[in-house]
């Protein structure tokens, strides 16, 4: 019979090997401005060394078109908080490299980055924007070790990233819910803690 604290409670959770690609979930106790219940994507990882992510999820009140002019279609398109450096970048995930060449493949089929100029025709075009690419400013960044300290005292918890359409579908407190839900059985009890404790 499993223990309601245990259930509830349980953050220490062994994860993944974190690798470029992988998703980081937020343990659903961390209360910060730009991760709780956040889901990260690794762009750059090296062990016991430097780490760079990207935060999926987080929205922002920002559009595309109120961050670069050329943007001329008139559905808005949303632009997430990366993260909390580099606020003045603009960054893109995207699974189009056939369509925006050059970005830099973060695992296979998903690219961050790639040809500005191509971008800007694909969005202007009207293609889908939702489940193929996603804006963000910012980036969320670690120095040396830092990231492997905050896995060994459980703030995140390491898993594989889904496809590309599932990556770059969903947001805010529902996509962490649906991240944790992938992560299995295992991760059950964090779903009934909301972003927002008052709330409960």
């Amino acid at each position: 019979m499993t223990d309601i604290k245990d259930l509830l409670f349980n953050i220490n959770i062994p994860g993944d090997k974190p690798a470029a690609g992988q998703l980081l979930i937020a343990e659903p106790f961390l209360r910060d401005r730009y991760f709780t219940h956040s889901v990260i994507c690794l762009i750059e990882y090296e062990e016991y060394g430097t780490a760079m992510g990207i935060v999926m999820n987080h929205s922002t009140n920002y559009t595309l078109q109120e961050l670069i002019s050329e943007i001329s279609i008139d559905e808005p398109v949303r632009v997430y908080c990366g993260g909390p450096m580099s606020c003045d970048r603009l960054y893109y995930i995207h699974t189009l490299d056939d369509i925006i060449p050059g970005g830099r493949e973060i695992r296979p089929g998903l690219y961050i980055g790639g040809d500005y100029n191509k971008m800007i025709e694909y969005v202007n075009s009207g293609y889908p924007i939702e489940g193929c690419i996603r804006f963000f400013i910012g980036y969320s960044g670690w120095s040396r070790r830092q990231l492997d300290d905050e896995l060994m005292s459980n703030t995140w918890v390491v898993t594989p990233s889904p496809n590309g359409t599932e990556l770059l579908t969903g947001d805010d407190d529902s996509y962490w819910h649906a991240a944790v839900r992938r992560a299995g059985e295992n991760f059950r009890g964090w779903l009934y803690h909301p972003i927002n404790l008052h709330s409960n």
